[in-house]
């Protein structure tokens, strides 16, 4: 599955909810409610970059090969180990507080993150390609 490109939020659903579950400041929840978040994948193989673009310049960039531990980080700067997998096309991941899987759907990228039985699927369509792949297409 080519997950490669840069993604901007078109919807999301369970966002406050999720949020406050997690930690995260009301100010920051109130700031990001509306900000349409950019992720942007590289991918080669089994090797990943994906960078999350936030509010105020802020970003978090994670690099990790599917089924081998790597150091990942959170966008309030928090480190952990995690092993990302690939199941069926979709990347799997276990953060500290959350389980999340991202899929490409319908030619959308679709992040859902479980925290409990607290949901947060956001959809994101594509925002550009990276240009390496739109030369493969022309």
């Amino acid at each position: 599955m080519a997950f490669a490109g840069r993604w901007e939020l078109e919807s999301q659903e369970g966002y406050d909810e999720f949020c406050k579950l997690v930690g995260i400041p009301d100010d920051i929840i109130q700031k990001g409610r509306d900000y349409k978040t950019v992720t942007e994948v590289t991918q080669s193989g089994d090797d990943f970059t994906w960078t999350q673009f936030y509010p105020s310049n802020a970003k978090v960039t994670n690099n990790f090969t599917i089924g081998k531990e790597t150091e990942m980080q959170t966008i309030s700067g928090k480190t952990f180990k995690a092993t990302v997998n690939m199941e069926g096309g979709k990347l799997t991941v276990s953060f500290p507080n959350y389980h999340q899987v991202n899929e490409i759907s319908g030619g959308k990228l679709v992040e859902t993150s479980k925290a409990g039985s607290v949901v947060l699927k956001r959809t994101k369509n594509v925002y550009a390609r990276p240009s390496a792949e739109l030369q493969e297409l022309t």
